[in-house]
């Protein structure tokens, strides 16, 4: 896609399942030369892609593997964001070559390593900047639950309530049921208008399959998204929710299933150690329609 006479605007999906879909992963917009952008022009740009996310090369040093990179939703800059990080490091390596990148980004320096599968297939894994988690207050629960139209019933009680943060803030809510999870309809302006007084940026859903296997949905109101195939940001914030918990004791490869229950399948391969604060996440994108 073009807009104007030399923009050029990527559109790649991240966290596209093993398993090849035409309709999987969190489809991403990328500017690879942003530098003559300001701000409402990298909002316009992103307001008219009108993807969850994207993302901006303002500055580039291809020779060091170095860059600068903004992300907007529709309606603000976000300042991290996981899928448009792999998505970006995809199409760079596609261009440049796979190998070891760094994104310096307003949530703080993510290195990125970019490498190619047997069919040419190119992945990415991001390091998170360094995790953290508090427990969710009753106001802030509450609050949530009342806009999900869910019930306290409705939680696992293994799991509980959190404020994760892996580049930028989510409530982690877990399930007792995959039902539950599967049986998303919100009130949109209700959970938007909680989600900006607590600062979150997505709620990060889950549902315990197994100890190394959860399946996910995010609301993602705020961006102007009613839901997210793919959210890398989130996925690093609950891996440093799960050791924060103490539920990882040796280091410990998570898979989280989502997009799922919206038709657009996704898969991101979730590493923490526990010895870390900082998380890796790891997941394939591909060009759409057609491009390189």
């Amino acid at each position: 896609m073009s807009l104007g006479s030399s923009l050029d605007v990527l559109r790649y999906s991240a966290f596209t399942p093993e398993t090849p879909s035409p309709e999987g992963g969190n489809p991403a917009g990328i500017v690879l030369d942003a530098a003559a952008l300001d701000d409402a022009g990298m909002l316009a740009v992103a307001a008219d892609v009108g993807y969850s996310e994207t993302a901006f090369v303002t500055v580039r040093d291809d020779a060091r593997g170095r860059f600068r990179v903004r992300y907007f939703s529709p309606l603000a800059e976000v300042p991290f964001c996981g899928h448009a990080t792999v998505a970006t490091a995809v199409a760079l390596a596609e261009r440049i070559g796979p190998g070891a990148f760094v994104f310096d980004t307003p949530a703080g320096e993510i290195p990125v390593a970019t490498s190619a599968d047997a069919d040419g297939t190119v992945r990415a894994t991001l390091t998170s900047v360094p995790t953290r988690t508090r427990p969710a207050t009753p106001d802030e629960l509450d609050a949530a639950l009342a806009a999900l139209g869910w019930g306290r019933g409705d939680l696992d009680p293994q799991l509980p309530p959190h404020v994760a943060f892996g580049g930028v803030e989510h409530l982690v809510l877990a399930a007792a049921a995959r039902g539950r999870l599967a049986d998303l309809a919100y009130d949109f302006d209700a959970l938007a208008e909680v989600m900006r007084r607590h600062g979150w940026t997505t709620l990060q859903l889950v549902w315990r399959e197994a100890a190394d296997r959860f399946h996910v949905r995010d609301p993602f109101p705020v961006g102007g998204v009613v839901e997210d195939p793919a959210t890398g940001a989130a996925a690093a914030a609950f891996g440093g929710y799960l050791r924060a918990l103490g539920l990882v004791r040796e280091p410990t490869k998570v898979i989280l299933r989502q997009g799922e229950d919206m038709g657009r399948p996704s898969e991101l391969v979730v590493d923490i150690d526990p010895a870390d604060a900082r998380v890796q996440v790891t997941g394939r994108a591909r060009a759409m329609s057609g491009q390189r």
